[in-house]
C-alpha cells in the first residue's frame, strides 16, 4: 500500500498530475502539487478546475451584462449632444453621436457583423418606446448625409432603416410629410425617393383597427401591428391568417367608414383582443 502525499490514505497506486491539470490548477490559486496522487484526489482536482471555470464563465457573464447595462444608459447623453449639434448645424458631429448610439444599440441587442438592427430587436423588452427614437435617428442621418455626394451608399442605408422602423412608430405620417418636402432640396432626390417608396410599401395595412380607430398611429393600431409582425408572421397559420385578413379587411373597414355607430363596439372588441395578446 502507498499513502498519497496529498490527502494521506493508503491506496494501491498513484496518478500522475498531467500537466495541462496542473496549469489550470495554479491559474486558481493551487501550487506546491505532488507530481503523483491517488485517484480519489485526480478526481477532486478535475472537479475543483470544472467549479472554478464555471465561476469565472458567470463572472464573466455578469460583467459583460453590466457593460451593456451602462451603454444602455450612456445612449441618452449621446442623443442630446446629437440633437443640440443638429440645432448648430453641427453636422459632423452631430452624425458621430448618433453612429455611437446605434453602435451601442449593436453591442447591447448583440447584432453580429454583416446583420442589420431591425424592429424585432426591440421585442420582449422594455425598450419598445426606442423604436420612435432610433426612426427619428435614421431620418437626421439620412439627412446629414444628403450634404455630400461622397455618403451616398450612407444615406441609402439609412433611407432603408428608416423605412423599416418607421412603421412602429407615431412620427410616420410627419416623417412623410418631411421627406416629401426634402426630395425638392435634396442633392440625392432619388434616394428620397426610393425611401418613400419603400415606406409606403412597409405601410402597415391595419385596416379595420385603423377604420375604428380613425388614426393609423393610434395605440391600439400600433399593438395590433406589433402582434401582427412579431408574433403572426412567425408561423405558418399566422401568416395564413394575415393573408385571410388583407383579403376582407377592406370590405369591413369600408362598412365601418358607413357605419360609424358600429365603431364603439368594434374598438371595445379590439381592445379586449390586445388584452388576451398582450
Amino acid at each position: 500500500m502507498i499513502q498519497c502525499p496529498r490527502c494521506g490514505i493508503q491506496v494501491t497506486e498513484l496518478h500522475p498530475v498531467d500537466a495541462d491539470l496542473i496549469t489550470k490548477l495554479q491559474s486558481i490559486g493551487e501550487s506546491n502539487l505532488p507530481p503523483q496522487v491517488c485517484a480519489g484526489c485526480i478526481s477532486d482536482l478535475r472537479r475543483t478546475v470544472a467549479s472554478s471555470s464555471g465561476g469565472v464563465l458567470m463572472a464573466q457573464e455578469r460583467a459583460k451584462e453590466q457593460h451593456r447595462l451602462q451603454l444602455w444608459k450612456s445612449r441618452v447623453m449621446l442623443i442630446k449632444k446629437a440633437r443640440l449639434c443638429m440645432t448648430q448645424k453641427l453636422y459632423s458631429e452631430a452624425a458621430m453621436s448618433y453612429e455611437k448610439y446605434l453602435k451601442i444599440l449593436d453591442i447591447v441587442f448583440d447584432i453580429k457583423k454583416g446583420e442589420r438592427l431591425k424592429p424585432e430587436a426591440f421585442k420582449d423588452s422594455a425598450r419598445t418606446t426606442e423604436l420612435t427614437v432610433v426612426a427619428s435617428v435614421y431620418w437626421d442621418l439620412m439627412r446629414i448625409y444628403d450634404t455630400h455626394e461622397k455618403y451616398a451608399d450612407r444615406m441609402m442605408n439609412a433611407a432603408k432603416q428608416l423605412a423599416m422602423f418607421i412603421q412602429f412608430t407615431p412620427i410616420y405620417p410627419d416623417i412623410i410629410r418631411k421627406a416629401e418636402s426634402f426630395q425638392k432640396t435634396a442633392r440625392n432626390p432619388h434616394i428620397v425617393k426610393q425611401f418613400l417608396k419603400m415606406s409606403d410599401k412597409e405601410r402597415p395595412r391595419c385596416f379595420i383597427a385603423t377604420a375604428a380607430f380613425e388614426n393609423s398611429q393610434a395605440p391600439e393600431v400600433m399593438s395590433l401591428r406589433a402582434f401582427r409582425d412579431f408574433t403572426l408572421r412567425r408561423s405558418a397559420w399566422g401568416r395564413k391568417f394575415i393573408a385571410i385578413y388583407y383579403k376582407f379587411s377592406p370590405h369591413i373597414a369600408c362598412l365601418l367608414d358607413k357605419q360609424p355607430r358600429m365603431k364603439p363596439a368594434v374598438r371595445a372588441l379590439l381592445r379586449l383582443l390586445i388584452k388576451c395578446v398582450s
